[in-house]
This record gives structure tokens, C-alpha cells and sequence, in this order.
């Protein structure tokens, strides 16, 4: 493999070309020029990003908005302000699942276990803390910690021993119900505590105004604060970085989402809990993702296993700990689902929940082939998934056909990633 490198004129060393030397010197990649050139610079940018495949999170927002507007003009109900605090309430359990499903996708791999280990969590939590008595915050401990143990058993079978994901998840899939079965005992449902703490994550709504407008103002004030000190990180080490108006007018955007979203919670019964937790796992995800030696490890591996491995990469443990944080999320996400429904019965996590949370992971941008995604996709996909069940459901179109719409969504977002993959490599940029 033959490698550029560029030099530059140095004292004691002769120039023979100064003109080349220049030039090497000054050369940029356009892309970080795009700021200083206004208004036609970004729209260059945009251009540059469609032909070469670069779409990002836009199709999703594009066909989120796109929903809204069908089931709106189908029915005036679908975004008032009670349904649309419904459906960010029920899309948390699938939401924080996806999360961990995100991390694993990251690798290139897939997780067919996490709708059973989220089933397995809630019935646990509900027979230790109902049928036995135990103080409900350990028993939620632990019942986290049941997904975290058979997360890192499906990794560590995957990663030392060398079985495929695929198979190691599946038969994972087929053990977890089973195991859910056998501790629900013969009742098959275990109603919880409707004043108990799991319950209450997803009925708590903090009633007063200044909650929502609160977590709006924290949400809009700490995007600028990093945003500016990050600008001013980069600029000290001499690399290119976001000029101060952009910073601004990129808040004003966030602050008027955040506050048009603060308002309409506020027309309804204030601000749900549970969305309050998953954003702030989303938050914290990211930025592991993002910001820390670990994320940019679990990036590396997606992008090329033989390559991270000649880095230095311990390569067992990252697909070991990306496991276990999905088998994590997954026992997250079952409490909320069991709090939705206020018990623990022998249906959860078992028919099509399993593909949902595949599907908002897929279609909120998360590539299925690895090295590709946020985060914050779970909630983009999860947003999209439910506004389709919440919109047929006040349709009164059958389940069959929600099935067969949903199929199709994913398959567009699926076809799409194939078609951004391959034209990202005739770009070069893949």
C-alpha cells in the first residue's frame, strides 16, 4: 500500500519546486470550505452529499413528515396534543431497545434476542418485587442486570467462540421465552403496582409548565455551550471549525422544536417521565458513541475487524461489551413495556415487537452493514413506527395491513442504505 505524504519547506531543507510546495501546502478538501463561502457554499455542500450518496438522517425526517401530513389530513385528532403525548410515551419501550440495537448494528451484526430478554426482564422484576416482596428498586436492579448477564453470554459465545451472531441471538431468542414461560409459572401474568416505581415510569407526568419549558431551555442552552466550547477546542488546535452564526442559527432551530414540543406537552397532562429518561440516554449513548476511545473502537470494528485488530484493538472485549449493553437496553426497554400495560404476561417481547425495534433501528439511518449510524436514529425510527400503528389504529385499518406498510418502510429504508453503500463507493468515500 503506497502512501502521499505532503512535506512542507523547513529550515535546512532545499525546495526544489516551490510552486508545488505551495501548492501542497494550501491544497484543502472542499469540504471544509464550505463555510466561507455563505449561503452558496452549504448549498454546494448539499449537492455534493446527494450525488455521492451521503443522505443522512434527511429521508427519515422527509418521510416523518410526510406521515404526519397523511394521517393529519385523514384525521385531525392524530397530532393533538393527547395523542401525540401517547405515542412519545409508548414509543420509550421500543425506543431504548433499538438504542442497544444501534450499537450492534455499528459491527455489522445482528441481535435476535433482545424482544425475549426484554420479556425476561419485566417478568423477573415482576416476580421478585410482587410475588416475592423485594424492595422494588433491587428488584429493578437486578432485572437490568439479568438483560446485561444474557447480552455478554450471547457476546461471549459470538466473539471467543466464534459461533455467528445471527445463530447464537436466534437459539438466545428461542431459550429467553422459554425461560420468561417458566418463571411466569402457569398464571402467565403478574399485574404490577399501579402506585409502584416501574408503573410509574411511564404514568409520572411532571403537571407543572415549567418542566417541559425547563428541560427545553437546558436542551437549547447546553447544545450551544458544547457547540461553542468545541468551536473554540478546535479552532486552539488549528482545525477547521463552525463560524459562530451558524452555531446560532443551528440553536434557534433546536430551540423552536424543543419549545413547539414543551407547548403541545403542556396542552395535555405536562411532561411524560419516561421521555424525559430516554432522551437522556440518548444523550448519554451519543456521547459514547461520539466522544469517548470506546465509541470510536466500536466504529472502527463496523468499518474493518482485520484492520482494528492490527490497530490494537482487543476486538473480543468490544464485541463482548456491545452485546451485553444491547442485552442492557433490552431489559430497559421490557420495564417500560411492562409499565405501559402495568403487568407481566407471557406475550411480551414475542410477535412482531421483535421486528419493530429492528426496523426503528434500520430506518431511523443505522446501516445494516455496519459502521454507519446514531443513536439518535432509534428515536427518528421508533417516531416513524409508531406514527404508522397510532395513525392506522385511529383509521381502524387492520393489523394485517399495518404489518404490510411497515414491511414496505423498511424495505425502502433498506433499498436505500444498498443504493447510498454503493454509491458512496463510486464516490470513494466507502
Amino acid at each position: 500500500m503506497s502512501t502521499e505524504k505532503t512535506s512542507t519547506p523547513t529550515e535546512g531543507h532545499a525546495v526544489a519546486n516551490p510552486e508545488a510546495a505551495a501548492a501542497a501546502v494550501t491544497v484543502v478538501d472542499p469540504r471544509l470550505l464550505v463555510r466561507e463561502q455563505g449561503f452558496a457554499g452549504y448549498w454546494n455542500e448539499f449537492k455534493r452529499k446527494m450525488k455521492a450518496g451521503d443522505l443522512g438522517s434527511l429521508p427519515v425526517v422527509v418521510g416523518l413528515l410526510i406521515i404526519w401530513a397523511i394521517f393529519t389530513s385523514l384525521n385531525p385528532n392524530f397530532l393533538t396534543a393527547g395523542n401525540f403525548s401517547d405515542m412519545s410515551v409508548a414509543m420509550v419501550g421500543t425506543g431504548m431497545i433499538a438504542v442497544g440495537i444501534v450499537f450492534v448494528l455499528l459491527l455489522g451484526e445482528i441481535d435476535l434476542s433482545v424482544g425475549s430478554v426484554s420479556g425476561v426482564a419485566g417478568a423477573a422484576f415482576a416476580v421478585m418485587s410482587v410475588t416475592h416482596g423485594m424492595n422494588e428498586v433491587l428488584a429493578l436492579v437486578l432485572a437490568i442486570l439479568t438483560g446485561t448477564v444474557a447480552g455478554a453470554i450471547h457476546g461471549f459465545i459470538f466473539a471467543r467462540i466464534g459461533v455467528p451472531a445471527f445463530a447464537v441471538t436466534l437459539a438466545g431468542l428461542l431459550f429467553w421465552q422459554g425461560f420468561m414461560l417458566q418463571i411466569l409459572g402457569d398464571n402467565g401474568t403478574i399485574n404490577l403496582d399501579s402506585e409502584g416505581l416501574v408503573v410509574k415510569l411511564t404514568s409520572y407526568y411532571f403537571s407543572d409548565v415549567a418542566a417541559a419549558y425547563g428541560l427545553a431551555l437546558v436542551a437549547t442552552v447546553g447544545y450551544f455551550l458544547v457547540a461553542f466550547f468545541d468551536n473554540r477546542r478546535r479552532e486552539a488546535a488549528g482545525v477547521p471549525s463552525r463560524p459562530l452564526n451558524e452555531i446560532i442559527v443551528r440553536t434557534v432551530l433546536l430551540a423552536v422544536l424543543a419549545f413547539a414540543v414543551a407547548i403541545v406537552f403542556n396542552q395535555y397532562k405536562g411532561l411524560p417521565l419516561a421521555v424525559v429518561i430516554f432522551l437522556a440516554f440518548l444523550v448519554l449513548t451519543d456521547f459514547v458513541l461520539r466522544r469517548t476511545a470506546y465509541g470510536r473502537k466500536v466504529f472502527a470494528l463496523g468499518g474493518s475487524v482485520e484492520a482494528s485488530r492490527r490497530a490494537g484493538i482487543n476486538v473480543e472485549m468490544v464485541r463482548i461489551s456491545v452485546f451485553a449493553i444491547a442485552g442492557t437496553f433490552a431489559a430497559i426497554g421490557g420495564l417500560f413495556v411492562a409499565s405501559k400495560i402495568a403487568s407481566a404476561n407471557q406475550g411480551a417481547g414475542t410477535g412482531e415487537f421483535l421486528m419493530n425495534v429492528i426496523a426503528a433501528a434500520v430506518i431511523g439511518g443505522t446501516s445494516l452493514f455496519g459502521g454507519r449510524g446514531r443513536t439518535w436514529d432509534a428515536l427518528l425510527g421508533v417516531m416513524v413506527i409508531i406514527s404508522i400503528t397510532y395513525g392506522l389504529a385511529l383509521e381502524g385499518i387492520a393489523s394485517p395491513v399495518q404489518y404490510m406498510i411497515t414491511g414496505g418502510v423498511l424495505l425502502a429504508t433498506v433499498v436505500i442504505d444498498a443504493v447510498t453503500r454503493k454509491t458512496q463507493k463510486t464516490a470513494g468515500r466507502a
